[in-house]
């Protein structure tokens, strides 16, 4: 008996330090893994950023460094001349301005978009289904389609060349009632009826207690409002006849055809375009994530 268990203890002994070896290997692997992944989702995340690098790189480059060959990466000489350049001898700040308030005047769309996806969300009348099926179905028809078709009607109603103008087609969208109501779908009803029978209006219920809960969302339609109305070309391209209504993207696009020998200057130009909506992504991204998840949307 004594032999059997003076022999069975050097295999289990031996049979530990395996499985430790083999543990030690899995954790090896798994982190050498990880390392791979992390290497590679680096370099990726570099090829990706680089126009961006560069473009503000080039910003603040002189006009001699921007057109030096080799090209340099890092100016030697770095200058903010041309972002004042484009507010003082360009029209820039007018184009600023405009932009701002085509962006303000969609951010009232809002509302009325939380408004309809509420209804579709927590409302039963006639013809609901109908109705939003109408709404999706906008989502099928190209934005070139209806181009004709809304400036006759806005020449009707006399404003083409106006701010005005060139934001209210972009004022409701289809997708943004989507979304809207599938986030609203989820908050539950319960509260709302308790809302009722504590004597709260239609118009409370909706003010203090759906909106609040609806922030995630919100965000995401903001930022998506944001992006839609401060990227606008074609459409304020098309509407304003006089320079005094353009906006900071068809300003960039007539600032190419001015210039051709000052890359330092576009560079700041579209600067002056892309860092803005990176500023409100980074500060609206744990609303943008949280929205898109409780909103089913993947």
């Amino acid at each position: 008996m004594m032999t059997s268990e003076k022999t069975g203890a050097p295999h289990s002994r031996r049979w530990a330090r395996d499985a430790q070896r083999s543990g030690h290997s899995a954790r090896r692997a798994a982190r050498g893994l990880r390392v791979m992944i992390a290497v590679a989702l680096t370099l990726g995340a570099l090829t990706t950023a680089f126009p961006l690098i560069w473009m503000l790189l080039g910003s603040v480059k002189t006009q001699r460094e921007a057109i030096a060959y080799p090209p340099l990466l890092v100016s030697q000489q770095p200058t903010f001349e041309y972002f004042a350049r484009l507010f003082t001898e360009l029209d820039f700040t007018r184009y600023l301005i405009n932009t701002v308030i085509v962006v303000l005047i969609g951010g009232v769309g809002l509302i009325f978009m939380a408004m309809a996806g509420y209804a579709f969300a927590k409302f039963e009348f006639k013809g609901k289904n109908i109705l939003f099926f109408c709404v999706l179905a906008t989502l099928m028809i190209p934005v070139q389609v209806t181009m004709i078709p809304t400036y006759l009607i806005l020449n009707g109603l006399n404003l083409t060349n106006t701010l005005v103008g060139i934001a209210l087609p972009t004022l409701v969208s289809g997708f943004g009632i989507f979304l809207f109501r599938q986030f609203m779908s989820t908050i539950p009803t319960a509260m709302l009826e308790a809302a009722r029978l504590d004597g709260a209006s239609e118009f409370r219920i909706a003010w203090q207690i759906v909106l609040p809960m609806s922030k995630p969302i919100l965000a995401v339609q903001a930022v998506l409002t944001f992006i839609s109305g401060w990227n606008s070309f074609l459409w304020p391209l098309i509407i304003a006849s006089e320079q005094k209504y353009y906006t900071l993207s068809v300003g960039l696009s007539l600032l190419n055809k001015q210039l051709a020998t000052n890359p330092s200057l576009k560079m700041a130009a579209a600067s002056v375009m892309v860092l803005p909506i990176l500023v409100v992504f980074a500060i609206c991204q744990r609303h943008i994530v949280q929205g898109f998840t409780m909103s089913g949307l993947k």
